[in-house]
């Protein structure tokens, strides 16, 4: 009655799926993910995946947080690292550690952390690699 496809299909757009924390949800603990997520409520521990975080204007974020991009409009603390864009809206406030690709920050937000851009550094260390390799051959 199932065939072999069907189940490989719905098991494809899972991944694609937003999980959604609302407002007044307060987790303790670690949250693994091939979606992204939407936080509204409280988050205390590490979220890794590879989709989108947007953690809302009454988010609250505790912790590690390692995703493809993020949205901030709410509270992040601890480390964050965003592979591709890290933006923060005008409410957003950021303290710990970040590393990100690029960055974004709209005016008023708050921002007191030490921060790292990964994206540019590995192109420019690649390409200068291979320059100087050229060079003495």
């Amino acid at each position: 009655m199932f065939s072999e496809n069907k189940k490989t299909k719905s098991t494809a757009s899972n991944t694609n799926q937003q999980n959604r924390i609302a407002q007044g949800t307060k987790i303790v603990g670690d949250l693994v993910s091939e979606g992204g997520f939407r936080i509204e409520g409280e988050i205390e521990g590490n979220i890794n995946t590879n989709g989108k975080v947007v953690i809302g204007t009454s988010g609250k974020v505790n912790g590690t947080l390692i995703c493809s991009n993020a949205d901030i409009e709410g509270k992040f603390s601890g480390t964050l690292k965003v592979s591709g864009i890290l933006s923060l809206k005008s409410s957003a406030n950021v303290q710990g550690d970040v590393e990100v690709g690029k960055l974004a920050v709209e005016p008023n937000a708050t921002f007191n952390a030490t921060c790292v851009m990964r994206g540019t550094v590995k192109e420019l260390n690649g390409d200068s690699g291979q320059k100087q390799s050229e060079k003495t051959a």
